[in-house]
């Protein structure tokens, strides 16, 4: 999706060419300035619906619209991604490591995917995999180090950036010979289930260690520790339960309508009476969007008595989260499709979510939580994952308009949006993540995830390729900046390989720092690239 708009946008950045008149008319008969993705039309809205003196003012509003995007994106990865998360890997027994980076690996991973199943754009999706790729392991992992310093696992963190590299290197060569041959492919496929195996085979190894030390040896061995895929801090000790102060000496049975009441209910009016102006503002703002999320997003509370179960709302949610499951996948398109001609798809869905909840709520009380109870979590995984997924698609066409109207270069829209757009919904769940104490996990994601993406979107993506009669996919690197997106990359997995075991794995703000200073001379050394400022004498 991010890579074929900025395909787009090389053609239709043309529009400022034209008179003020014209350029309506060109943006609405131009296939190029129309985004496949998303569900409002931001350049139509600037050069269609407003006069071009009023620019600054649609700037303006687009830039806020965008902040509260970031809001919304902070608020899903909070309160309902990451909760969910947590289930998912208690409920199945997983390393949270191992759990975090698998998830995020879908979503993207398809997106590289549809690139490389194109010839069209499979030289560029190569720049946005490293691009988004020296994002992550600098600005997203140095700011979870910022954020909470923590002791990495050393031997999960040793396996990712080995493997990380190894992918690195295949994609290098690829580029270098300017092919992908059908032995590539199917090595890059294999080096993912070979991952796999390693990951599964190591959280064995280290479980199977601790119940030896048990036995063994007295509880507690800090060498276990060291490696461990876990992280210690199963516990946010920022979020704090007001409920408990207030809680009544004799509990009564409330009724359905109150439980519906109180689970919708996003505003605390206990605390509210404790905080400051900024922060009652603050939670004005968010408001409309942990409402909406209530409403749609179930999340299910290991630490809690009653796993958050609500009877009444999650009889709801198996009616609306996979209508908004539908309404969200390729931004509704699917859910428009008329199965045999007769109902859309969203029709089929609520019928079939109405049933489900009807006998969910016959066959259930208000007390207790069914014994299903953990399949709430892989439906409120799922729904908040996608409405990350639509919040980021908006960022990103906001970016691309505001990329016509400046006239960026599509370099720096590569180096920045492009790669800014490919990875902000993942980096405000790592964040979030660090923030409540989890900072191995965010850290993990860092690298298991894009390795998924590398390797499995490009080898599975130029495998359709050659499917379809191409006997090899052909890569054009455009000059000397492909090799510097590839070098940056490269080093930057370099430096962490070297300097996180020179702390002994102890993360602290000041590596969190060194990553984001290698960021910031990335972008230097490649806008100085681009303008030909660095330059090779026989080129």
């Amino acid at each position: 999706r991010v890579t074929h708009w900025l395909v787009s946008l090389i053609w239709c950045r043309s529009v400022y060419s034209l008179n003020a008149s014209d350029r309506c008319d060109f943006v609405r008969s131009n296939p190029d300035c129309r985004s496949d993705s998303g569900y409002l039309d931001y350049l139509e809205g600037i050069l269609c619906h407003f006069s071009p003196s009023l620019l600054p003012l649609v700037v303006t509003l687009y830039v806020l619209w965008l902040l509260y995007l970031f809001l919304v994106l902070g608020v899903t990865a909070a309160k309902f991604f990451c909760p969910n998360l947590s289930a998912i890997a208690a409920t199945l027994k997983l390393s949270h490591n191992v759990a975090v980076s698998f998830s995020r690996g879908p979503l993207p991973a398809g997106r590289a995917l549809v690139a490389f199943s194109d010839p069209r754009t499979a030289s560029l999706a190569i720049g946005a995999l490293f691009g988004a790729g020296v994002l992550v392991t600098t600005v997203v992992a140095g700011g979870i180090a910022i954020l909470h310093p923590f002791v990495a696992a050393s031997r999960p963190f040793l396996r990712d950036v080995a493997f990380y590299m190894t992918a690195v290197f295949l994609t290098f060569t690829a580029l270098y010979l300017g092919r992908v041959t059908l032995a590539w492919a199917l090595a890059c496929l294999g080096l993912y289930v070979f991952y796999v195996l390693t990951v599964v085979l190591c959280t064995w190894i280290y479980r199977w260690q601790c119940r030896r030390s048990l036995v063994h040896s007295m509880p507690g061995t800090p060498e276990l520790l060291s490696d461990s895929e876990e992280d210690p801090m199963s516990s946010n000790t920022s979020s704090y339960d007001y409920g408990d102060e207030y809680r009544p000496l004799f509990s009564y049975q409330e009724s359905t309508v109150q439980i519906l009441a109180q689970a919708l209910n996003p505003l605390d009016y206990r605390r509210w009476r404790n905080q400051s102006v900024s922060w009652r503002v603050f939670k004005v703002l968010k408001l409309p969007v942990e409402f909406l999320l209530l409403l749609t997003v179930p999340v299910v509370d290991p630490d809690k008595d009653d796993r958050n179960w609500k009877r009444p709302l999650n009889c709801l949610h198996l009616v609306i989260s996979p209508l908004v499951v539908v309404l969200t996948l390729q931004s509704g398109a699917y859910g428009v499709y008329e199965i045999g001609g007769l109902l859309p798809v969203w029709a089929v869905v609520v019928i079939s979510g109405t049933g489900l909840a009807s006998v969910t709520f016959f066959a259930t009380s208000n007390r207790e939580p069914p014994r299903l109870h953990w399949l709430f979590a892989f439906l409120g995984f799922l729904t908040s994952a996608l409405w990350i997924n639509a919040a980021a698609t908006e960022v990103v066409n906001i970016l691309r308009s505001l990329g016509v109207v400046f006239q960026l270069s599509n370099t720096v829209l590569g180096l920045t949006l492009l790669a800014w757009g490919n990875s902000i919904g993942d980096a405000f769940s790592d964040f979030t993540l660090a923030r409540q104490g989890y900072p191995r996990m965010a850290f993990s994601a860092c690298f298991g995830g894009i390795i998924f993406n590398m390797l499995v979107g490009v080898g599975l993506g130029c495998l359709l390729q050659m499917v379809r009669g191409s006997p090899e996919v052909k890569l054009e690197p455009d000059g000397l900046l492909d090799w510097v997106l590839a070098s940056a990359l490269g080093l930057s997995l370099a430096f962490s390989l070297v300097a996180v075991p020179l702390q002994c794995f102890q993360l602290s703000k000041a590596y969190g720092f060194c990553l984001l200073l290698f960021y910031v001379a990335f972008l230097v050394v490649a806008l100085l690239t681009e303008f030909g400022v660095i330059h090779l004498g026989i080129m």
